[in-house]
């Protein structure tokens, strides 16, 4: 089965902390089934200083992992709703498409 999401999409949480918030997605974890998301799910970490590295230590934020199956795709078209990810061969070229706009992404 192919993955239907991929870097560089743009999603929108469904469930969770941040249901509702918008984001471009960086990093994803296929055996984990998760993602990290621009600026969305920050969480604080607290670091120490690293003295050789000379970096400072202090509370940083970071973003934090957020499961596949708490967001969707989301569809820039006139509707701006949540959107379903289907398959299409064009030119003999498997391409991915948003169902509600159908939109090639």
């Amino acid at each position: 089965m192919s993955l239907k999401f991929r870097v560089n999409d743009e999603i929108i949480v469904i469930s969770g902390k941040n249901k509702g918030k918008k984001g471009i997605i960086s990093k994803i974890f296929v055996k984990l089934n998760k993602v990290i998301i621009n600026k969305v799910n920050l969480v604080h970490k607290h670091q120490k200083p690293i003295p050789n590295v000379n970096g400072s230590g202090g509370i940083i934020l970071k973003e934090s992992l957020i499961d596949i199956s708490n967001i969707s795709h989301f569809c820039k078209c006139k509707l701006l709703k949540l959107s379903k990810v289907g398959f299409k061969y064009i030119n003999k070229k498997k391409k991915r498409f948003l169902k509600k706009g159908n939109l090639i992404i």
